[in-house]
């Protein structure tokens, strides 16, 4: 999966700054001799004006046409609504550069996992403010992000070195199995599957294999902790919104780290992560506002029958 933008592509705004100047050969500019005398040809010197010189990575260089943008921006604030409303919803956001883009397996991570930091930190700030993050949720956000962390550098390195296919292949039966597991255990109507108690040694020691888990997936597959989180603690009992509560302070742990790991190797793309980053802030915000209006189990219905259709897409 070659991509005609690559990881060291200049940012866009590097142009608006850059001046060249280009000499060009001098003009020769001959006055006619007049009928009563001659004058000497006049040689004028070419003068070298300045020129701006707009970037060479934009979006028509990357192969990407104008419809292809605006998917990705819709999608992208779709998968803001899914990330503060249901948890999974930034795999979207991967989904779609994965399959509308040319960007290698470790750029399409490395850029969502940039703009996966944002949306943790807004969607913190909303979910501390509605009181989640009060009270005993503290302690289970803090030994999930901590394990989380851990994790992800060890996902990210190995994504690094997967070719586009098995990347395709992962994520597409991910998404599968996602949605499977959230479609049977709603249609089931299954309660916790443990008891999850962040006040004891032994919840802790749950949460922090659950944390680690979480790393290692969303650094290998390039998806925000949400995704894995919020439907591993609710399994685990967690109260709905406690558990998407956690899991956005979760995902500025894991995917600040993971980041660090793609900037490292040069594999984000600065302007795609701005053009999907700020529609899925505005995802967020709404996501939230709907989390506390609409029942929870209507929109996981819904989520694993979409991520059920698309994986098989993905992975062919």
């Amino acid at each position: 999966m070659d991509s005609v933008f690559g990881s060291r592509s200049p940012r866009i705004g590097e142009g608006l700054h850059a001046l060249r100047s280009i000499a060009s050969p001098p003009v020769t500019v001959s006055i006619a001799a007049l009928p009563t005398g001659s004058l000497p040809a006049v040689t004028i010197p070419a003068i070298a004006l300045p020129t701006i010189g707009l970037p060479a990575a934009t979006f028509g260089a990357m192969g990407i046409d104008t419809t292809t943008l605006v998917v990705l921006v819709v999608i992208a604030f779709l998968a803001g609504i899914g990330i503060t409303a249901i948890g999974p919803g930034g795999v979207f956001t991967t989904v779609a550069l994965a399959g509308l883009t040319a960007l290698p397996a470790s750029t399409v991570a490395g850029t969502v996992h940039v703009t996966f930091v944002f949306t943790g930190v807004l969607g913190s700030a909303v979910y501390f403010r509605s009181g989640e993050l009060r009270g005993e949720g503290r302690t289970l956000t803090a030994v999930l992000s901590a394990a989380s962390a851990v994790g992800a550098v060890g996902g990210a390195l190995v994504n690094t070195s997967l070719s586009g296919n098995v990347f395709d292949l992962l994520l597409g039966g991910f998404c599968v199995a996602v949605g499977a597991i959230i479609a049977y255990r709603e249609r089931r109507e299954l309660g916790a599957a443990i008891s999850l108690d962040p006040g004891t040694m032994s919840g802790k020691l749950t949460i922090g294999v659950i944390g680690f888990a979480i790393g290692v997936l969303g650094g290998l597959l390039g998806i925000g902790g949400p995704v894995i989180a919020v439907p591993a603690l609710v399994v685990c009992g967690t109260p709905m919104l406690v558990a998407l509560a956690a899991a956005q302070v979760q995902s500025i742990v894991l995917s600040g780290t993971a980041t660090a790991t793609y900037l490292a190797a040069g594999a984000v793309s600065p302007s795609l992560a701005l053009l999907v980053g700020v529609p899925q802030l505005a995802g967020v915000v709404v996501g939230w506002r709907i989390a506390h209006r609409v029942p929870s189990r209507r929109l996981k219905a819904v989520l694993a029958v979409v991520l059920v259709a698309i994986g098989p897409l993905l992975a062919l």
